[in-house]
């Protein structure tokens, strides 16, 4: 007994002693910038130091060759299973070989209920249905909703566009065959969180031309990504260094996501995979002017940069709309269904939820638009988990079921 305490021990030093070298070998990792206005500052930062050390601790492991990176994260991202839900109907099914899963109010309803479509977010590459598991009961039970949650295919191992495609799937399938579900095809709603907001943009946007199936009916978007065309809006340099999502992990993310070489991570913060002819054109609507006066306190614009060809050739993929949806034309955008975006404060993204925002109404679509003050980037991943959850979280749900049960 004596030996296996003695052997425990020294295990518990050696992996301190690991901990330790990994943080004072990775100390620009976990530089991070809390302002006291955001949700819960000392628990958002014990927070983010610990996902930046599972992030460094998997970097290292990759290097080792024992396994990827991103096999790591997706295990914290999975969090805790849920328990069972006496409320709702759970099933796993398929949709032309998409995973989703639905979630059925177990109480009759008189008439056919409305529908919800969830995208997770989580850059391509983490998250999952289990992932968002609580938000999509709650969403069920409180908006009196049938829910489907997709588990659309990730990268590295499946390459993009095939996340985006998987969600076409799964909607297109969902809006043909809606009444075998009890839904009404005319009530329903698309939904999805960051990269999942994306998704939920891009679905919207393709589908506008489609007449031989039913139209979506609204789209929620909780601080989406929209656009990979400039780098240095206000929220950028705001929140530059912030938990989680800060301005130079998104980059390395979305590099990641379409399987590009990261070390082109400086030239696409600076704008040089923009040529100068495309910043012209689509300066009407990216663009620090178009942001409100409120957002844009201590904003510097940045310093003029060059064009590097070569990375543009590589990053192309970039400024399409099938990543960038804040590029579509107004042809297409004006016929988008009504709209709600959450921003948050604290967000690297928060502009563009605003710049879209301001599109979307430049095109009479109707937005319904929340401002989460002390919200941040990923707090919607921290909902139903009791004293460890925000109040944010919880805010940006229930700002959702609103706007849905408005349909």
């Amino acid at each position: 007994m004596e030996s296996f305490y003695a052997l425990a021990l020294i295990a518990g030093i050696l992996v301190a002693f690991v901990l330790l070298v990994l943080i004072a070998t990775n100390r620009n990792s976990f530089k991070v910038e809390i302002p006291p206005d955001v949700d819960q500052p000392s628990k958002l930062r014990l927070y983010h130091c610990v996902y930046t050390l599972v992030e460094v601790l998997a970097k290292n492991l990759e290097r080792l060759g024992i396994f990827k990176e991103h096999v790591l994260i997706r295990l914290i991202f999975d969090g805790l299973p849920a328990c069972r839900d006496s409320k709702l109907f759970i099933k796993d099914l398929r949709f032309h070989e998409v995973p989703v899963r639905i979630y059925l109010p177990r109480v009759p309803s008189a008439s056919k209920r409305r529908g919800v479509i969830f995208f997770h977010g989580g850059c391509g590459m983490f998250g999952s249905i289990r992932c968002y598991e609580r938000i999509c009961r709650y969403i069920a039970r409180k908006s009196d909703s049938v829910v489907v949650s997709v588990g659309y295919r990730l990268c590295p191992e499946y390459k993009y566009p095939a996340q985006t495609l998987d969600c076409l799937t799964a909607t297109v399938h969902f809006l043909k065959t809606a009444e075998s579900y009890g839904v009404d095809p005319g009530r329903i709603i698309v939904c999805g969180d960051s990269a999942g907001g994306t998704f939920t943009t891009t679905v919207c946007q393709e589908l506008v031309n489609r007449g031989d199936i039913p139209k979506i009916c609204a789209q929620v978007l909780i601080y989406p990504f929209l656009q990979a065309l400039n780098f240095n809006l206000p929220s950028h340099q705001k929140n530059a260094f912030t938990a989680f999502l800060s301005r130079e992990r998104a980059v390395h993310f979305i590099l990641k996501y379409l399987s590009k070489d990261c070390s082109m991570k400086e030239a696409v913060l600076a704008g040089s995979h923009v040529p100068e002819s495309m910043n012209l054109k689509y300066s009407k609507w990216i663009n620090p002017e178009l942001i409100p006066e409120v957002f844009k306190v201590g904003y510097k614009p940045p310093l003029p940069t060059s064009f590097l060809p070569q990375v543009h050739e590589e990053t192309k993929e970039l400024l399409k709309t099938r990543l960038s949806p804040l590029l579509a034309e107004d042809a297409v955008v004006c016929r988008l269904p009504d709209t709600c975006i959450i921003t948050c404060q604290h967000d690297v993204l928060r502009d563009e939820g605003l710049l879209y925002k301001q599109r979307l109404e430049d095109n009479n679509v109707k937005v319904t638009w929340y401002h989460v003050e002390e919200g941040f980037h990923c707090a919607l991943g921290f909902f139903g988990y009791g004293i460890f959850s925000f109040p944010s979280s919880s805010k940006i749900v229930n700002h959702t079921v609103n706007f849905i049960k408005g349909y």
